[in-house]
């Protein structure tokens, strides 16, 4: 049987088990040691806000539709940050260049499941860098959001860079944006988070809730204002306080997933006023300008590689490994008290 980790209706979460599906061609069959949980996206569905339960993509017109929801309850197998080994490839697939084998380890999407069967073509290349805990791989997609959101934002050395949100993808953000050669002030709601930013290569840190974040930044840019700023929490006033932070003609970087109306986002005010240019970064493609050269393929081996190399730290934000059996507890714990919790992983 397989275990899949499937929300049944709002904030309702059961471990549900059905026959094993036999392997068709052009397939691998990969065996789930560990599924990270999206602290971002995912509980959108775990909460009933996300936009896919009450209305319909069109991706064709790329407009969503009302009338109809695109995704209903139960949503089974929601997740995007899978590591397993390989415990079965299609026979007619035997030489494919750069496909794993059986008992490989690999990365990739196939969600909260004790088994994923994937296209061989979304596999390839795909096997785990060596000498990399196998924990490290359920970074690959997260890591990547991160990197897009820095490759969007076209830092250059020395600037000035504001990060809006310390959770993981908010953490591994300020890594990348260091590396890139800005120099980072993190911000957050949580102290815990920003002594953590300190040491993924944060300059600075400043509060939310206790510092005035924009008068600040300006006052450590001699009143010039960041750079740029790049939102990763998905927090409308964190979009609004990111806005009033930049310098006139500055950018920000909206890499969040917004929800519902924007309360707390005041677009006549300093974004109207300093020219602010506004670019959203979406792991659904690389900035357009890049496209050449860059893919979401790209990223998610570069940011592994990076990782491998010793140059981004991933398993110290994994705060709780939980058996898949226990996945309710899990979501909640990441619900109510997100200050407990970093990174949850789901071990099956």
């Amino acid at each position: 049987m397989e275990r899949v980790v499937q929300f049944t209706g709002p904030r309702q979460v059961e471990v549900a088990e059905h026959p094993r599906a036999e392997l068709p061609p052009g397939h691998l069959r990969v065996r789930t040691r560990f599924s990270g949980i999206s602290a971002g996206t995912e509980l959108t569905a775990y909460r009933g806000t996300n936009p896919y339960l009450t209305r319909t993509w069109d991706p064709d017109a790329r407009l969503f539709r009302e009338g109809a929801a695109g995704i209903q309850y139960p949503v089974a197998g929601w997740g995007y940050s899978e590591v397993g080994e390989v415990v079965e490839v299609a026979p007619e697939l035997a030489g494919t260049p750069g496909l794993p084998r059986p008992g490989d380890l690999v990365w990739g999407i196939w969600g909260h499941r004790s088994e994923g069967v994937v296209p061989a073509e979304r596999m390839i290349g795909h096997a785990l860098p060596a000498g990399l805990e196998p924990l490290a791989g359920a970074f690959a997609r997260v890591g990547a959001i991160a990197y897009n959101a820095v490759l969007a934002a076209d830092i250059h050395l020395g600037e000035d860079v504001a990060v809006f949100g310390q959770g993981v993808i908010g953490l591994l953000t300020t890594r990348l944006a260091q590396l890139n050669g800005a120099r980072v002030t993190a911000v957050d709601a949580l102290d815990s988070r920003l002594e953590t930013a300190k040491t993924y290569g944060a300059h600075h840190t400043l509060n939310a809730l206790t510092d005035q974040v924009a008068e600040s930044i300006r006052d450590a840019t001699a009143g010039l204002g960041a750079d740029l700023a790049i939102e990763i929490s998905g927090a409308y006033p964190a979009l609004h306080e990111a806005l009033r932070s930049v310098a006139a003609g500055g950018r920000v970087v909206a890499s969040g997933f917004y929800q519902g109306d924007g309360i707390g986002l005041r677009l006549g005010d300093e974004f109207h006023h300093n020219r602010v240019q506004l670019i959203c970064s979406q792991i659904g493609g690389v900035p357009a300008q890049l496209s050449n050269r860059w893919s979401v393929e790209r990223l998610q081996q570069t940011f592994l590689r990076l990782v491998a190399e010793g140059q981004v730290d991933v398993t110290s934000l994994v705060s709780h490994t939980i058996p898949a059996a226990d996945a309710a507890d899990a979501y909640a714990l990441l619900d109510e008290r997100p200050a407990a919790a970093l990174q949850i992983v789901l071990e099956f």
